[in-house]
């Protein structure tokens, strides 16, 4: 990797990782630059302006979700149901791990962007969406599947998709305000149960891996 190229994921990371703990608005670019050890005329090389750095992040912000939670989660050798209990699990550990590190809950870094800047910049607030269309769209296809299999009741799977990955958002916050992460693995199984409570179950163990 070159010299810019290691100035540009510099300042990415840089970016997560003072925008996560702070806030968009509070994270000017000289601060980053300093962080990120990478001198100001490389920044506008790279990000003509804070808000394309921005779209950058949740661009890496994506990525990573895709691949270190839903990735590992919703994996076809796993039940539905089993793959949104992994899901929760995923969510819970990782939230954990942001806790040790930090000595606090930060929530949904994708959703703190979205709920601070949505109302001030339009294409910030379609690059959340989109993502978020992209994982509901992803948690539909579970939930398609389980109720092709009896494992989740009949039910407009799109609108359940976007139901859940709301709770999610909305448990991120909950466990962001209390400081507490228990609240996203007890009350993201309690809706993962509920879900799946009134069901028909199909005939014979579920062989699929766990």
């Amino acid at each position: 990797m070159g010299r810019a190229s290691q100035a540009k994921e510099k300042l990415l990371d840089s970016a997560i990782e003072l925008v996560y703990r702070r806030s968009y608005a509070s994270v000017g670019v000289q601060e980053l630059c300093e962080y990120a050890g990478v001198k100001k005329g490389s920044f506008y090389h790279f990000f003509p302006s804070k808000r394309d750095l921005t779209l950058a992040v949740l661009d890496r912000l994506l990525d990573r979700v895709r691949t270190t939670i839903f990735d590992k989660a919703l994996m076809p050798s796993r039940s539905p149901i089993k793959a949104l209990e992994r899901w929760i699990a995923l969510i819970y550990a990782d939230t954990c791990a942001v806790k040790q590190r930090i000595g606090h809950v930060l929530g949904c870094p994708i959703g703190n962007l979205g709920i601070e800047l949505s109302a001030q910049d339009e294409a910030i607030r379609r690059k959340v969406e989109a993502i978020f269309d992209e994982l509901s769209g992803r948690l539909e296809r579970v939930i398609q599947e389980g109720i092709a299999v009896g494992a989740i009741p009949n039910q407009p799977a799109r609108k359940t998709a976007r139901a859940l990955l709301a709770y999610i958002e909305g448990l991120h916050l909950l466990a962001k305000t209390t400081n507490d992460p228990e609240v996203i693995r007890r009350l993201g199984y309690e809706y993962v149960r509920r879900l799946t409570c009134a069901a028909t179950r199909s005939a014979g163990p579920d062989t699929r891996k766990s």
